[in-house]
């Protein structure tokens, strides 16, 4: 092949160097001369790579494997061919032109670096976090956290009536409501409570009722349907109120918001919205710790006890939520772990109770059982 006309860049200056350039007589090499060079140059074709940045595709621009420091281990010198015969010939005989060249040991750095990347960000979702969490619940006021606390109840509720959105999930039957707000005022009578509770009903037939910040509780109706007495509900409620009393729900929501603000910095586009969505979502399969749902045993257990309210009732509706296992795993079974310990506590806890009264009538329990039936 004969010298055809090629721009050379030595890559220590900006001089531009008009060249030739020419297949060698072993034709193993591109031979390059020119009158500003120091003489000629044998690139070896097997060490030729080509840029990929190159935007016109009426040239191609070379340079050599070789050491260096840079992120690829290439020459600093660039060599652009001209000649469309050429660079043709290059692209059908230089299988390795278009390879990817990288230090050694720049693979395992990069998964070193990326295993870092993860361990950090673990670190950051459940050690850092929860601890800043923590923090932050004893230091939001109680108005801030209640004003909260609406709207993280108001994104539960849409999430719940997802497939109906002009459905009013609020059970309002005024029977029923005196039912409840009677069991609510027995439970609390004799009990110092950091906040006015706020309590309703959702008609919705998962079995589960969660605390949300600020004094905020839900029962949802398919949980009234599996109880059996309403020493149960009450049971379930004294349990819920002892999250509020601990503002558990206050811990779980604010980790929720800085998971939600992490991962908007690490996948971006999250929105204010996104973020009350998720820390609904955590809230509705609240999944405490198993420190937090003992101490909030414990709690509903005092509260039975100085509302002289039988305990075996909360105990009971354990063994309602295990005899359930199998059939459909109820949502309040899945978040608030049924062990025989636990059931076993609130069973040996009502047999040492003193004197205990029905925390409703049982017209009073017909009627919050049919809380959702309408006026």
């Amino acid at each position: 092949m004969q010298g055809t006309p090629a721009q050379f860049f030595d890559g220590l200056t900006s001089k531009k160097h008009t060249v030739t350039v020419a297949l060698s007589d072993d034709r193993q090499a591109l031979m390059i001369a020119g009158d500003t060079l120091p003489g000629p140059l044998r690139w070896q074709l097997g060490d030729l790579r080509a840029l990929s940045d190159t935007a016109d595709t009426e040239r191609l621009t070379v340079t050599r494997h070789a050491a260096s420091d840079d992120e690829a281990p290439r020459d600093v010198a660039r060599l652009v061919i001209l000649d469309p015969d050429l660079i043709a010939w290059m692209h059908k005989t230089r299988p390795n032109l278009w390879k990817a060249e990288t230090h050694p040991g720049h693979v395992r750095k990069l998964f070193l670096y990326a295993g870092g990347a993860v361990v950090a960000t673990m670190l950051m979702l459940f050690v850092i976090l929860p601890a800043m969490a923590n923090t932050l619940a004893t230091l939001i006021p109680i108005e801030r956290e209640i004003a909260f606390g609406k709207t993280v109840v108001n994104q539960m509720e849409r999430q719940l009536r997802w497939m109906d959105e002009d459905r009013d999930l609020g059970c309002t039957n005024p029977a029923g409501r005196q039912a409840l707000n009677k069991m609510l005022t027995r439970l609390t009578a004799a009990q110092e409570m950091q906040y006015d509770i706020s309590l309703k009903v959702l008609d919705h037939s998962m079995v589960n009722a969660f605390a949300a910040p600020g004094g905020q509780v839900i029962i949802l109706r398919g949980l009234l349907d599996k109880a059996e007495s309403p020493e149960e509900v009450a049971g379930v409620l004294a349990h819920e109120l002892g999250h509020v009393e601990s503002r558990d729900s206050t811990r779980l929501a604010l980790r929720a918001a800085g998971s939600a603000g992490l991962l908007t910095m690490i996948l971006g586009d999250f929105t204010g919205g996104t973020a009350i969505a998720l820390i609904g979502e955590n809230l509705i399969s609240a999944s405490y710790s198993r420190d937090a749902e003992g101490a909030a045993d414990l709690f509903a257990l005092d509260m039975l006890e100085a509302a002289q309210v039988d305990a075996a009732g909360f105990a009971q509706f354990f063994e309602v939520l295990k005899d359930m296992e199998g059939i459909e795993i109820p949502e309040y079974l899945s978040t608030h772990p049924v062990t025989g310990a636990r059931a076993r506590q609130a069973f040996d806890f009502a047999d040492a109770q003193g004197p205990t009264n029905p925390i409703l009538t049982d017209d009073e329990w017909s009627a919050l059982k049919a809380i959702c039936k309408g006026d």
